[in-house]
C-alpha cells in the first residue's frame, strides 16, 4: 500500500476551528469576563444601593460595559480587522443591542419566575454570550 507523499501543502477545511479562532474565543471570553464583572457590579449598585427597577438597572449597566467592552474587542480579541471604527462602533452596538434585548427578556422571565434579580442577571448575560460572539466575529469585527 502507497504511504502519503510528505511535504504536501494541506488545505484547511474551511469547517474546521483553526488555533486561532479557540484564541480569540479566549480573549473574547477575558475581555467578555471583565465587562460581566463591570455589568454585576454596576448592576448591583443600581439596583440594591440605587433602588432602581431590575430592567433599568440592566439597562444602566449595559451602557457602562458596552464601551470598554467594544474597545478592548477591538484592539485585542479582533485584531485585525477591514472595517473603520465608526462602522464597527455602529455595528458593534447593534450586535449589542440584540444581545441586549435577548437578555433583558431572559431576565424578566427568570425574575417573574421568583428568581433574585442579581443572579437572574447573570444568568441572562452568559445565556446570551455565545450569540454575542458569533455575531460580532462575523459582522462587526470582520
Amino acid at each position: 500500500m502507497p504511504r502519503p507523499a510528505t511535504g504536501l501543502l494541506r488545505v484547511p477545511d474551511p469547517r474546521r476551528a483553526r488555533p486561532a479562532d479557540w484564541a480569540q474565543l479566549v480573549r473574547f471570553c477575558c475581555v467578555g469576563a471583565s465587562g460581566y464583572a463591570v455589568n454585576l457590579a454596576v448592576f448591583a449598585l443600581l439596583f440594591h444601593v440605587a433602588g432602581a427597577h431590575h430592567l433599568l438597572a440592566a439597562l444602566g449597566s449595559f451602557a457602562v460595559s458596552w464601551s470598554s467592552n467594544f474597545v478592548f474587542n477591538k484592539f485585542w480579541t479582533f485584531r485585525k480587522h477591514t472595517l473603520p471604527a465608526h462602522l464597527q462602533a455602529l455595528r458593534y452596538l447593534a450586535v449589542s443591542l440584540v444581545a441586549l434585548g435577548l437578555g433583558l427578556a431572559a431576565l424578566e422571565t427568570m425574575v417573574s419566575a421568583g428568581l433574585d434579580p442579581l443572579p437572574a442577571q447573570a444568568i441572562a448575560i452568559a445565556l446570551v454570550m455565545p450569540v454575542n460572539f458569533l455575531l460580532n466575529r462575523r459582522w462587526s469585527f470582520r
